[in-house]
């Protein structure tokens, strides 16, 4: 079988819509992967050593790589698992063939197109052009990446998808080496090996952090490859340049660090080190939060619009400020920390956790599609630029989704990525899963912060004495651990309000405070935090405080651009959680209108703080309005109903 050939920089294909590919192009060859672009000596520390020269080895056979995105092969006709992080992990065979080609991908000479450097920089930084997919004039220092726009979902597939590529190819080769009493089954892990995803939102096992111990406890793992156990640099740990070039980073500190970093400390110092603990603690803190805003996108954004990009549209319902990206852009920031490369547009992708977090929010994003499959993309004015866009464009679900080959002469495009399983590839949470189970699956999982879960798991008589008494029973397949700080209520395992406190008849109070801004306003990442209480003095304790509400992260570029200023992004920060604590601890009579809107005029505050470790003063940061509102929720009557929502009120700004 010969591969595609890969279209040169003067055959560039058009931007348009990609046309049908052969399915036997679709079949990806066990051995005629990328044999050419191993360039890197397997004897530098921290690589696992196969007991041979792999790179000569693998110059004798010489076959082409393609950069054309086929999707994988099929195991008894069936698109194979992305698993959680966790459950891949229990997996012995298909983790150790993922670590082993996460460090041979990260190894690879920068100067291959399919190498860890290139492939993550299609993203941002270096703003390289990849495979001769030109940029449009004006937008050379740009990367790939489609920001506040209605391709934000459908972009990242391919990439996805591309990536999977790559690291599936390795795995074959690798599976291969393994002694012959142990090909058959290295063999039946790699047909399967498909990328995991990692859930920030479910609650993680008891006795374990959000972040998962794999990917922020130690820098280096012991792993038991084709030639024996090995102790290797982790690849999930972190991402090592080589050769580093610092003008490709031309912020400090960035230009003086050789690796990724998350949280380090001390970031002034060229040998600041991750701070994994202070990023897992902070994830924890933010898991209620984020586990909300997630909730609420299920049961309220049937609109593809609203729900794919974090664009403010003036005039626009009240109750629609929050979307996929808006709640991507949080995890970036919280997961980066203070410095942390995560937490930078153009810098993320380098991170190993960049992937992790990107397959989850394509999880996300697939799960929402079974609940609303009639909505999606339609045509919007591009906001921001990128290496092949400019502000003003049209993009819809033809635009070519670059730099990503479909075949040899075009792109994919959102129209021809709708369906995941045309990559070959699905989650539990939906392969042959109906809405219904969807809806039961989210309302399970996701459900524990809101008082849905209150209504939902307890049957009229338990309601009807529980109205007097205070508390409800749990449902048994609800019990998960607490995993969360001192404001968060969860219906699992904290004392329950009355029910007379909280419902009016079947209906709930959602609070949330709607946040807009300048996406650029700060000339970088930025985040607004809510706090219930005084304020603590410390800026760095504001992610982990006792008294936070939640976070809206702002995942911006490092510089302001003219062209974008003023051009406003919305999120939301729930607040229903923490209110339900106070109202259980008996600090608010209850949830409706009356009592909490005097509560939260004294007491709530919030503060603006920015990746390089400074706050700034609200009326600094351009465009930004808080806005406190809430909406009269119908809860569901059954687990495989939604939650719905009525008509938003506003109560008040918090800061215009």
């Amino acid at each position: 079988m010969v591969f595609p050939v890969l279209a040169r920089a003067s055959q560039r294909p058009a931007f348009s819509k990609g046309t049908a590919m052969p399915f036997s192009h679709r079949i990806f060859f066990v051995v005629t992967f990328f044999f050419s672009l191993i360039l890197a000596d397997l004897t530098q520390q921290g690589q696992y050593d196969y007991g041979f020269n792999v790179d000569l080895r693998l110059r004798k056979r010489d076959p082409s790589q393609s950069s054309i995105v086929t999707g994988l092969p099929r195991v008894n006709g069936q698109p194979p698992l992305r698993l959680d992080i966790r459950d891949l992990q229990k997996d012995k065979d298909m983790w150790t063939l993922y670590i082993l080609a996460l460090n041979w991908m990260q190894y690879t000479d920068q100067e291959s197109p399919f190498s860890w450097y290139q492939i993550t920089g299609i993203h941002g930084a270096p703003a390289l052009t990849w495979q001769g997919v030109d940029p449009t004039p004006g937008n050379e220092h740009s990367g790939y990446c489609t920001h506040v726009s209605i391709l934000f979902p459908t972009w990242h597939r391919p990439y996805l998808a591309l990536y999977e590529q790559v690291l599936y190819n390795i795995v074959q080769y690798i599976a291969s080496l393994y002694p012959l009493d142990l090909q058959d089954r290295a063999q039946k892990a790699a047909d399967s090996f498909r990328i995991p995803y990692w859930d920030w939102a479910a609650a993680p096992p008891d006795g374990e952090s959000v972040l998962p111990l794999t990917v922020g406890g130690s820098s280096t793992l012991d792993i038991e490859g084709p030639n024996g156990v090995q102790t290797i640099s982790n690849p999930l740990f972190s991402y090592v340049f080589r050769p580093f070039n610092g003008s490709t980073f031309p912020d400090f500190p960035f230009n003086t660090w050789r690796e990724t970093k998350r949280a380090p400390r001390p970031v002034s110092s060229p040998n600041a080190t991750s701070n994994n603990s202070f990023v897992a603690h902070a994830l924890d803190t933010h898991l209620p939060s984020f586990q909300q805003r997630l909730y609420n996108i299920f049961t309220n954004y049937p609109n593809y619009t609203t729900f794919s990009n974090e664009a403010w549209v003036p005039n626009d319902n009240n109750g629609t400020y929050d979307s996929l990206e808006s709640i991507h852009d949080s995890i970036h920031t919280v997961g980066g920390g203070v410095y942390g490369h995560l937490a930078i547009i153009a810098y993320s992708g380098f991170d190993p956790l960049f992937w992790l977090h990107h397959a989850n929010v394509d999880r996300i994003f697939a799960m929402w599609q079974v609940l609303y499959n009639n909505s999606y993309v339609v045509p919007q004015t591009a906001i921001y630029s990128s290496h092949t866009t400019s502000p003003g464009e049209t993009e819809d679900s033809q635009t070519a989704l670059t730099p990503f080959f479909s075949n040899e002469t075009h792109f994919w495009t959102s129209d021809e990525v709708r369906d995941l399983e045309v990559f070959n590839y699905t989650y539990a949470d939906v392969a042959n899963k109906t809405r219904t189970d969807v809806i039961a699956l989210i309302n399970s999982r996701y459900g524990n912060f809101t008082p849905a879960s209150m209504f939902l798991y307890t049957d009229r008589a338990q309601r009807h004495r529980s109205i007097h008494a205070g508390h409800l029973n749990q449902h048994p397949s609800q019990a998960q651990p607490h995993r969360a700080n001192g404001l968060s209520w969860n219906s699992q395992t904290s004392t329950r309000p009355s029910l007379s406190a909280v419902f009016k008849g079947n209906k709930y109070r959602e609070w949330i405070a709607n946040v807009r801004v300048s996406k650029h306003a700060m000339g970088g990442s930025f985040s607004v935090h809510l706090f219930l209480g005084e304020v603590p003095a410390d800026p760095t304790s504001w992610p982990v405080a006792s008294n936070l509400i939640g976070t809206l992260g702002v995942f911006a570029h490092r510089s302001k651009h003219r062209m974008s200023m003023g051009r406003m992004i919305a999120g939301t920060i729930p607040m229903t959680s923490a209110l339900m604590q106070m109202a259980s601890l008996g600090e608010v009579p209850s949830l409706h209108a009356e009592d909490i809107v005097p509560f939260l005029k004294s007491n709530l505050e919030f503060r603006v703080s920015l990746t390089d470790g400074r706050t700034a003063e609200p009326h600094d940061v351009d465009g930004l309005c808080i806005s406190i509102v809430s909406s009269m929720v119908t809860a569901p009557d059954s687990e495989t109903r939604l939650a719905e929502w009525g008509e938003v009120e506003s109560h008040f700004d918090l800061f215009v």
